[in-house]
């Protein structure tokens, strides 16, 4: 999975399981950036957002690619951030169906009051916001994916399945003017995470998420790190700030994600990362800096995830507004950029769109599938093995619930 079910935590309480993160320019609106998050993954009927947690958008200008392979994105001080909160559930009606209603707070001070499901979209001058259930945009082969990490070579068939195949989620998106909310901002390159928090004075991080496959397959148990072999990561680095990683779990990070790209650079039987003199991985510290990076000046592209990063390792200019679209094969891009480095063909899963395709108008994702299946909700294994029996297991479960 991108980051379903990817912790203890997330699992206990749905509602703030960060399921995916897209952020793109506007496909029809030049001038505007859209940002989803989605949530609770295999959401039902019924399913509302917590009223205990903020769901936010961390934006951050990029100021300073330096160029070469394992350069770093330099980040601006200032934040945009974008954080939805949500009232405790209702009754609204004779049957006694829960609404929820919803406010938005803004990079320029303003509000956005919206009511959950509610397919009049909430509008304010330079902004638009939707809440509610819609069917999972992701799309890939889960189980050829882990195969291919744990049997380290290529697993996948010519027509794979989509393990997301008719899944809901609860979804959130924000459609912004650029100059309205970003003006003051010294360039159009941003860095963009999405995050769960507690409410309150002090809140507390429960989930956070950048780019696919961190989580779940990056910072996995592949048998091969050398510092911390058996210990799950992913709870730990939910609770960091995406821009500013503490020191005090670093060198686990470090370590894993060394150890983890370079089995997965050898699945094609060649070498495309060589290690840094000290061992590093040339993609360690990109991956380290988890966000997605998108230009607000480029077209809406939908195809581009990586692109920029790509280019900064190269260094050289980017073409595209990177960051990722609702329809861009990420599955694919991820596991191509690391295993390949774009030298030669690349890898496909298999599936390519999700569903029912997202389109080109606000909100975006495709409504929600009437007829999903219900599917048991259980943390992702973090050991590569486990992880290919959850998953066949799964798939398994939910071909006999269509039957």
């Amino acid at each position: 999975m991108s980051d379903h079910n990817s912790s203890p935590r997330a699992v206990a309480d749905p509602a703030i399981d960060i399921a995916d993160l897209y952020v793109f320019p506007s496909p029809t609106q030049p001038g505007r950036l859209v940002l989803v998050m989605t949530v609770f993954p295999n959401a039902r009927p019924g399913a509302l957002f917590s009223d205990a947690a903020s769901y936010r958008f961390r934006i951050r200008s990029v100021i300073g690619p330096a160029g070469g392979r394992g350069s770093q994105f330099e980040l601006g001080p200032d934040e945009y951030d974008v954080t939805c909160t949500f009232a405790a559930p209702a009754t609204t009606d004779a049957a006694g169906n829960a609404g929820q209603e919803g406010t938005c707070a803004l990079p320029n001070g303003t509000t956005v009051e919206f009511r959950v499901n509610d397919e009049q979209i909430a509008e304010a001058p330079d902004a638009r916001v939707f809440a509610g259930l819609r069917m999972d945009p992701l799309f890939l082969d889960g189980t050829g994916y882990v195969r291919t990490l744990a049997t380290r070579r290529l697993a996948f068939q010519e027509h794979g399945i989509n393990t997301a195949d008719g899944w809901n989620v609860l979804s959130i998106v924000v459609e912004l003017d650029v100059a309205a909310m970003f003006g003051r901002a010294p360039g159009t390159l941003f860095a963009v995470a999405g995050e769960t928090v507690t409410t309150g004075p002090f809140p507390i991080r429960l989930e956070r998420f950048g780019r696919v496959f961190v989580k779940n397959q990056l910072l996995g148990e592949y048998g091969v790190d050398p510092v911390n072999r058996d210990l799950d990561l992913r709870e730990l680095y939910n609770e960091e700030d995406p821009f500013e990683l503490a020191p005090d779990y670093l060198g686990a990070y470090r370590a894993r994600l060394n150890a983890n790209l370079a089995v997965l650079d050898s699945i094609d039987g060649k070498i495309d990362w060589p290690l840094l003199p000290d061992g590093t991985h040339p993609l360690t510290e990109l991956f380290l800096g988890d966000y997605q990076v998108v230009d607000v000046a480029k077209p809406y592209s939908e195809d581009s995830y990586l692109e920029i990063e790509r280019a900064l390792l190269q260094g050289r200019e980017h073409t595209t507004c990177g960051g990722r679209s609702l329809n861009d094969d990420a599955a694919d891009s991820s596991l191509t950029f690391v295993v390949t480095g774009g030298n030669g063909p690349g890898i496909s899963d298999g599936v390519d769109q999700a569903t029912v395709r997202a389109s080109d108008r606000f909100p975006y994702l495709a409504a929600p599938n009437p007829d999903a299946v219900a599917v048991g909700r259980a943390l992702v294994p973090s050991k590569l093995a486990d992880q290919l029996a959850f998953l066949e297991a799964a798939f398994a479960a939910a071909t006999a619930g269509r039957k």
